[in-house]
């Protein structure tokens, strides 16, 4: 395999980064820059890109000397960030991120596609764990911190670089991206309403259940269940007719136990929504030709992915939860899990950006009123924003006046640092504050200043 010299724009982000760590992995030459990285945040990140011997330079193209270079982007980079204007200058060719993975995953003998609005790092996770431990030495990319394979040489684990025949990666519909691959095995945990519309959405996740050899598809999801069978290997955890069906689901503040096809597993990740996470990658092992009584033990050593309701600590009988919670299926799922034991939740969101919140504005009001009880509170800080021409006229304001007025305690606090030291001074014994957002590094950052402040 020829050599190429990659230069990732935005190489911290959590889809660039597990690639990057990929096409290192497999020997090309890799550098990249990120917008985080000049404005000094998430410091120890980047300090291990460059332990990995990944160069990183300033996102003001002087990374990008060479026409051979070829400069891997997101589509959400605009054609004025300095690196694309230098790629343009001196004729460095030009790939969109989506396009690199694609070519990977597609090139792969056994392609695992994980899609789906939620749920996708998790199972993703799962499958790359159950092959891991029954030696299937698999490639994993993932968009979450997979914690089985952190370590203190590897703490930013999302991706796997293995020499096996599996190549097992979520896939974003976001983009349209998802039309890219080929994959023999498509799992397919759920449709909802996030960055397209739902026309889009079917139209997207049909045509990439039908390519695949096998569809993973969930039964519970009404959307999902009114897709074509004819290659399908199907699950359910309420009681829908399915190929895996999950019985005798047994909560644990920490985990959950249940039954599958009359296999025990017993998880170390909360919630009814892992149980469908975990049938999912049983599923999904199943058609890869594993075992399922042996890839349920498996998945019992799953340790779950950074920021997917990870605690952060407990001070003063408070715990502090780090949540990836950001549109509504997630949102409901956390609270879902949450609220199966007792205690008030003391909720931050933060929106992943102005665009999203003026998409499903509607949705997230819903989701909050319907899984709020009546003593939680909740507070929004404004959404992320980190640059660009984005349309803003929609805010957090607008959210917070809409679930007020369906009865909630809700309320915006437009500065994230003053939201901080408001959940603190609120949160009594045996409270839960719950941090969620997606696309902020510095989000568990926040979490663990709030945890020091319940300290003092």
């Amino acid at each position: 395999m020829a050599k190429r010299d990659y230069f990732f724009c935005g190489i911290g982000g959590s889809g660039m980064m597990p690639l990057a760590l990929i096409v290192a992995g497999q020997g090309h030459r890799v550098a990249g820059s990120d917008r985080s990285l000049d404005q000094g945040r998430t410091a120890p990140k980047f300090e291990w890109l460059r332990s990995k011997g990944i160069a990183l330079f300033p996102q003001d193209g002087s990374g990008i000397t060479r026409a051979e270079q070829i400069v891997v982007a997101s589509t959400a980079v605009e054609e004025t960030v300095p690196d694309i204007v230098a790629a343009h200058r001196i004729g460095a060719s030009r790939l969109r991120r989506a396009d690199l993975l694609a070519e990977l995953f597609n090139a792969s003998q056994t392609g695992i596609a994980v899609g789906g609005t939620s749920g996708k790092s998790t199972v993703t996770g799962m499958i790359g764990w159950i092959f891991h431990a029954l030696g299937q030495d698999p490639t994993v990319m993932n968009g979450a911190v997979m914690k089985n394979f952190a370590t203190p040489d590897a703490p930013f684990a999302s991706a796997l670089v293995g020499n096996g025949p599996a190549f097992i990666s979520e896939v974003d519909e976001s983009d349209g991206s998802i039309a890219l691959y080929a994959p023999d095995i498509a799992v397919l945990n759920n449709i909802a309403l996030d960055h397209k519309s739902m026309d889009e959405l079917r139209s997207l996740f049909g045509d990439f259940t039908r390519r695949a050899r096998v569809a993973v598809l969930n039964l519970d999801n009404a959307e999902v269940a009114r897709f074509p069978r004819d290659n399908a290997r199907t699950y359910s955890i309420s009681g829908q007719p399915a190929d895996l069906m999950a019985t005798d689901i047994v909560e644990r503040p920490n985990g959950v136990d249940f039954t599958v096809n009359g296999t025990p597993v017993s998880l170390q990740v909360p919630g009814r929504h892992n149980v469908s996470n975990a049938l999912a990658a049983l599923a999904a092992s199943e058609a890869a030709g594993l075992d399922l009584a042996q890839a349920a033990t498996a998945l019992g050593g799953f340790m779950g992915l950074r920021r997917r309701m990870e605690i952060a600590g407990t001070a003063g009988g408070v715990t502090v939860i780090d949540d990836f919670g950001h549109n509504p299926d997630k949102i409901s799922a956390t609270l879902s899990a949450l609220h199966a034991f007792p205690g008030r939740l003391l909720l931050f969101f933060q929106p992943h950006g102005y665009g999203p919140l003026k998409q499903m504005g509607h949705e997230l009001v819903r989701t909050f009123a319907q899984h709020m009880r009546d003593e939680d509170q909740l507070i929004l800080c404004d959404p992320v924003y980190f640059g660009g021409t984005v349309d803003r006229s929609v805010g957090s304001a607008e959210l917070v006046a809409d679930i007020a007025a369906m009865g909630r305690h809700a309320a915006h606090i437009p500065d994230r640092a003053e939201c901080g030291d408001h959940l603190a001074a609120l949160a009594k014994a045996g409270d839960r504050i719950v941090i969620m957002g997606a696309r902020d590094d510095t989000l568990s950052a926040f979490a663990a200043d709030i945890l020091a402040k319940l300290g003092q």
